[in-house]
């Protein structure tokens, strides 16, 4: 983006070699930071509306960008018909290995959700709306990205596996026209981009450290937190190379897959849905979620056998000879981690079970709780003594949807 409007910016000599970027890329991604960080201000319920932006500008990017690239390569035709250099095994385990770099990609999506959910008005208007939005939305964007990166071949001479990268050498020639598109078309990218710092990192980072310093940090100040470590850890890094990106992307996914698997088997085949809230948020030892000390020794087990199944094959990814065995368990390393864990984690609750888990499914408890305290700490009998302050700081939606849920709560008592 920053190149569209200085062309000459790209010629900034290079003051910090072998740091694995060079000067105009590190300006440009401090700046993006930089930027990142109003955003992170905001409350959940506000920034929502940079997402509704964002929900309206990305396709049209993305399609714009997509049809620039098909017309520079001649067509659809030159590029669909490239020969393909994977035949046999090695091309299905290709297909697998790329299947998991999809859902590698939203994993984290996945075990934070609930930091989204939880402002949903019913439970079916998070489960419809992501069940039809994120394979339609993933399918598009995989597509998008694959088609450009082959029709580099095409037009370039060699595969470029970044798009954005494929967007900055349309800057050649310096055409006026040319920039404009190119400088639309990043700055909706950049926008894309700090939506989702803000849904996969900031806010959920924000959320996990509340719980654990309710006392000194809350969202906001975990958001800023999570912003500054992810500056320190240098992650120009990881994009160095498409190898690097995608080993990253399963390396992660094996320690969170084995926390989804917990979480899942937690709530649906143990506890079948059952929670005593007041047990949720309280350090009672006699609390049926205190166990040892406030540890659970099964999840934690369980989650070290679901991390422990891909282990062998994460150093292989690093480079170290292992196993062809463990290498194609790796390759399947979500999926492994998930069933591990899970499995793991039913066989040592029914070994040694766990209080407060009904013989059926039965999820009353959590509705009834959702629909008294629709404002976090405030009962329905306590909402008409609340100060004028705190309802009149809520947006109208917020104080709409507390009114509905208040007469829908008192209707039924």
């Amino acid at each position: 983006m920053i190149q569209s409007i200085w062309p000459q910016a790209a010629n900034i000599p290079n003051g910090i070699p072998h740091s694995g970027t060079n000067t105009f890329a590190f300006m440009s991604f401090f700046l993006f930071c930089l930027a990142s960080l109003p955003a992170l201000y905001f409350p959940v319920h506000q920034i929502r509306h940079l997402f509704t932006v964002k929900s309206y500008l990305v396709p049209i990017a993305g399609i714009a960008f997509l049809i620039w690239t098909i017309k520079k390569a001649g067509g659809i035709g030159p590029i669909v018909h490239q020969p393909s250099k994977l035949h046999g095994s090695a091309l299905a385990w290709a297909v697998i290995d790329m299947l998991m770099s999809c859902v590698e990609n939203f994993v984290t999506l996945v075990v934070n959700d609930p930091d989204f959910t939880r402002f949903a008005r019913k439970p079916s208007d998070a489960v419809w709306s992501q069940i039809l939005a994120i394979p339609f939305s993933f399918a598009i964007t995989s597509f998008i990205g694959i088609i450009v990166s082959s029709s580099s071949t095409v037009i370039y001479g060699e595969t470029i596996w970044s798009p954005l990268q494929v967007l900055g050498n349309f800057l050649e020639g310096n055409h006026s026209g040319a920039r404009a598109g190119v400088f639309f078309i990043s700055a909706v990218f950049a926008l894309a981009q700090v939506g989702c710092n803000i849904a996969a990192n900031a806010i959920s980072a924000g959320t996990d450290m509340t719980a654990l310093f309710p006392r000194y940090i809350n969202i906001r100040r975990g958001g800023f937190i999570c912003a500054t470590i992810g500056f320190a850890m240098c992650p120009w890094r990881l994009l160095e190379t498409s190898n690097k990106f995608t080993t990253y992307l399963s390396a992660y996914t094996v320690f969170l897959s084995a926390i989804a698997g917990v979480i899942f088997c937690d709530y649906y085949l143990v506890r079948k849905g059952k929670l005593v809230i007041d047990d949720l948020y309280s350090a009672d030892p006699s609390g049926i979620y205190y166990f040892f000390k406030g540890f659970s020794w099964r999840a934690y087990a369980a989650y070290i056998c679901g991390v422990a199944i891909n282990i062998t094959g994460m150093v292989g990814a690093v480079g170290r000879k292992v196993p062809i065995g463990a290498t194609r368990v790796y390759e399947l390393n979500f999926f492994g981690g998930f069933i591990v864990s899970a499995g793991t984690y039913y066989l040592f609750c029914r070994l040694s079970p766990v209080p407060g888990c009904p013989e059926k499914w039965d999820e009353s408890e959590a509705r009834i709780y959702d629909a008294i305290h629709y404002v976090e700490g405030v009962t329905v009998d306590d909402a008409s003594s609340l100060p004028s302050g705190i309802v009149d700081d809520e947006d109208p939606d917020s104080k709409r949807g507390f009114s509905t849920l208040k007469q829908r709560f008192l209707g039924s008592v």
